[in-house]
């Protein structure tokens, strides 16, 4: 099943292609969908991340179908169940993702394999209807029967009015205007922040002062050196605030900001998505950058950071790294480009003791454990059953060797289900 680990390099990870359909029903003109579909493809496998929006009438299940012109094979999935009839495929919801009210997406994705290319479908069917070719078409022939999401549009235009009016207030307060514009620089060319409506998010705003407070509190888990942890109200992903991590080489200048509160919102299994920008490349020698506590395994951490170079997981208690630190494998994982926010974004299931992990939404194949040993990734993580209980969430810097950084932490998000970018 884990046939991603061949000849796959960093490369790959940024070889994903794009595709956006609009749909009309045959019942209706009205009715409209959108599929986005991104293959990651290596010398004879691929993954695919599939986001569906429907834009006509709200439905209570739905099943997408596409036809590969290819040999592809799809070999197991996610947040979907797929089923292939000879080059037919067919993805269809699981229980918690079923519903789809109009203008909602959902995402699923899968694993397959090729020889010879790995041409992407040209055409979709939700519910069995046929989706157009055309990307334009997707918004205005949901203007029809959507009257819903036009009217949601509306909404908008009408509270940007309010300014218009308020202008003339202004000029008896312009320090006003100046105020809520210096928002929008912080972060302009970055989408907002998603949040499922499951989630626990918390992009810092409720922070009152510099020094972490409320849910979060910084910690020095060996002893107190360089290391030190701040509110930012100058670098946002979204909003206005951050939190920001000077962190220090050496093993007693670690520094966390903790929060016990947040993980504890999911039962076994956790989606943590966070965005993050840091300044220094990840240097040669173990480094952390989030660890959580946990309860099943001695209260030791599952830490996520890197090594050579390359993003990696690490169990505290025996010291196995997601992917095993080969060249091979660590050319599997990707580094963190630095001076630009990333949305990072993992899986660890406690019920099963699977990890995947997504990088500005491609997954990366390096950081995928699903059970079944694969040389250069996870034999070495799967020498023992592991069931993690997680009971905390600590963002941060510690360095076993070389390695400082300084890192801003945005839009976190937790959930039972994932958020996205």
């Amino acid at each position: 099943m884990r046939r991603r680990a061949v000849g796959f390099g960093v490369a790959a990870l940024v070889a994903g292609a794009g595709m956006i359909v609009g749909l009309a029903t045959a019942a209706t003109a009205a009715a409209a969908c959108a599929v986005d579909y991104t293959a990651n493809s290596w010398a004879t496998g691929f993954t695919a991340d599939v986001k569906v929006t429907n834009y006509g009438a709200a439905v209570g299940s739905w099943t997408v179908g596409w036809t590969y012109a290819g040999d592809q094979k799809v070999t197991n999935a996610w947040n979907a169940t797929v089923t292939q009839s000879g080059a037919s495929v067919r993805a269809s919801n699981v229980a918690w993702n079923g519903s789809l009210a109009s203008g909602a997406s959902t995402s699923f994705g899968f694993q397959g394999t090729y020889s010879g290319t790995n041409a992407k479908p040209t055409a979709f069917t939700l519910n069995g209807v046929a989706c157009g070719p055309d990307v334009t078409p997707t918004p205005t022939s949901a203007s029809p029967t959507p009257s819903s999401p036009p009217t949601s549009p509306t909404t908008p235009p009408t509270s940007p009015t309010t300014p218009p009016t308020s202008p003339t207030t202004p000029p008896t307060s312009p320090t006003t205007p100046p105020t809520s514009p210096t928002t929008p620089p912080t972060s302009p060319s970055n989408p907002p922040a998603n949040c499922v409506p499951t989630a626990v998010c918390d992009g810092f705003e409720n922070q009152a002062g510099t020094t972490p407070g409320g849910n979060w509190a910084a910690t020095y888990p060996d002893c107190s050196g360089a290391g030190t942890a701040a509110i930012d109200r100058t670098v946002a992903h979204s909003g206005s605030t951050s939190l920001r991590v000077n962190g220090a080489e050496g093993y007693c200048n670690h520094v966390f900001v903790r929060n016990t509160a947040i993980l504890g919102t999911t039962s076994s299994v956790w989606y943590v998505r966070y965005w993050v920008r840091h300044t220094t490349a990840l240097p040669a020698a173990h480094v952390a950058a989030v660890a959580m506590r946990d309860a099943n395994d001695g209260n030791k951490d599952l830490r996520f950071g890197g090594q050579n170079g390359a993003l990696q997981f690490n169990r505290a208690s025996d010291d196995a790294t997601l992917p095993e630190q080969s060249p091979a494998g660590v050319a599997l994982s990707a580094p963190l480009p630095v001076n630009t926010w990333n949305c990072v974004e993992f899986k660890v299931d406690g019920g099963n003791g699977t990890i995947e992990t997504w990088l500005n939404g491609a997954s990366v194949p390096g950081l995928l454990e699903d059970g079944t040993p694969t040389h250069d990734i996870d034999s070495q993580w799967l020498n023992r059953t592991w069931r993690p209980k997680l009971t905390d969430l600590r963002l941060g810097w510690e360095s076993y060797g070389s390695g400082a950084d300084t890192l801003w932490y945005d839009d976190v998000a937790v959930s039972a289900m994932r958020n996205g970018c």
